[in-house]
């Protein structure tokens, strides 16, 4: 590929930013608010039995769900990134989300048609993860792209912002309507609100993503006609060791997150008997730590040695639930906020550099379907079942042991991961003026 230096001016670079934020703040908002629900109402509304646990495994098979789509937006959407270009395809993605988690907040429950309620509620949350698939690696891109590569850590780190500000945004609005509403209400149409806000959030990205431009890594690309045609195909045939790299290393923060942002407040209801508004209380202040942590961590990443601080932190994450649950067992909300905001922390540590980690082991021309299918597929194997292995480990062996060793495990793959990762390729410098 011909070298050409292009020039951004910092406002497309800002713009960029921006749009990678708020992008995936809003989806996430929409796929946390889903989470949240499960975790809380979907079970007795969507799933009803005896057996309050089976109700929740049973909700928690559908959050799964939108893991296992993942990989069908990765695929469809990361070929179309690197074929057609980063913009389209994120106005495509984030409408498909948007307009699922609308129609979850209109959809009937069990009460009043039966099964077909939870038959419809899989599908929205089919195309909520088909949508989520699409959307990462073109997020991390738009921004990263538009940046300079030696400060990649801060610039991919905008799209990984989002999970914690969706999240915030979901917690904040669930935890304000069971304030005010009785647990009646809320059960019966309070919930959905959080949902149908969606469509005015939805709008608001559209807004600023269709102002953009195109990425200069992508006209470059475009321009010297150097645009793959196969390249889902070219990834596994050329790219498979960084693929596989790039995949374990999402697998431990995946189910670190799950752990200590869904199942922690099934956890606490049912095992320790405190209350859902303290969850998602301790939940919320430990993603708005997030906001800033993040960045903070995409940027240090920058000027150490970006494995090594991943390592250290995939450690910490293996050793933080032996310290956590023995510390939650005196059901005090300050231990537990303690705990969550702690565990967050070490989440924005893997998170933060991650999308610049991944990104980073690809080439440019495939850089959107690689760090697609990689982000996807590890949300297969990592946060898809998290929620589910860790009720289904609580119940047969009624012990917080079980689920610490399960996050050991996974820790365990993210370090492989990290011994098979490359370290930055060489690339174009992208000028900021």
């Amino acid at each position: 590929m011909t070298s050409v230096t292009p020039t951004v001016d910092r406002a497309s670079l800002r713009r960029a930013f921006l749009a990678s934020l708020s992008g995936t703040s809003l989806e996430w908002y929409d796929f946390a608010a889903y989470s949240v629900a499960a975790a809380t109402v979907f079970g007795h509304q969507f799933f009803p039995a005896g057996d309050p646990l089976v109700s929740t495994m049973a909700a928690f098979s559908t959050y799964a769900v939108g893991y296992l789509s993942r990989p069908l937006g990765g695929f469809v959407f990361g070929r179309l990134g690197d074929v057609l270009g980063r913009k389209r395809v994120l106005v495509i993605t984030l409408l498909l989300t948007g307009i699922a988690t609308f129609l979850i907040g209109v959809l009937p429950t069990h009460a009043s048609i039966g099964g077909t309620a939870a038959v419809l509620l899989v599908l929205m949350r089919f195309a909520q993860g088909v949508g989520i698939g699409g959307e990462w690696g073109g997020a991390v891109l738009l921004s990263s792209e538009f940046g300079d590569p030696k400060k990649r850590g801060f610039w991919a780190s905008a799209a990984q912002v989002g999970p914690p500000a969706g999240n915030l945004l979901a917690n904040g609005v669930l935890a304000l309507l069971a304030l005010l509403l009785t647990e009646a209400q809320f059960d019966s149409w309070g919930w959905r609100v959080a949902f149908l806000l969606s469509a005015v959030l939805v709008a608001f990205g559209l807004w600023i993503r269709l102002k953009l431009e195109e990425t200069p890594v992508f006209k470059r690309i475009a321009e010297s006609g150097e645009r793959p045609s196969a390249p889902i195909s070219e990834v596994f045939k050329h790219e498979r060791r960084a693929l596989v790299a790039a995949i374990f290393v999402r697998v431990c923060p995946d189910v670190l997150y799950a752990l200590f942002t869904v199942f922690v407040l099934t956890y606490m209801t049912q095992e320790l008997g405190m209350s859902r508004s303290q969850g998602l209380t301790a939940v919320m202040i430990g993603s708005a730590g997030q906001l800033v942590l993040m960045p903070a961590f995409g940027a240090l990443s920058d000027r150490v040695n970006r494995r090594k601080l991943y390592l250290f932190a995939t450690i910490a994450a293996a050793i933080w639930p032996f310290v956590f649950f023995p510390l939650v067992s005196g059901r005090s909300f300050g231990l537990l906020l303690v705990g969550i905001v702690i565990a967050l922390v070490i989440h924005a540590a893997l998170y933060g550099p991650q999308a610049a980690l991944i990104t980073e082991q690809f080439s440019e021309r495939l850089r959107y379907t690689g760090s697609s299918l990689a982000y996807t597929l590890a949300g297969v194997i990592g946060g898809a079942v998290a929620p589910l292995l860790f009720t289904s480990l609580l119940a047969g062996f009624d012990s917080w042991l079980a689920l610490a060793l399960y996050v050991v495990v996974t820790a365990v793959v993210t370090i492989i991961g990290l011994a098979l990762a490359r370290a930055a390729r060489d690339e174009t410098q992208v000028v900021v003026s």
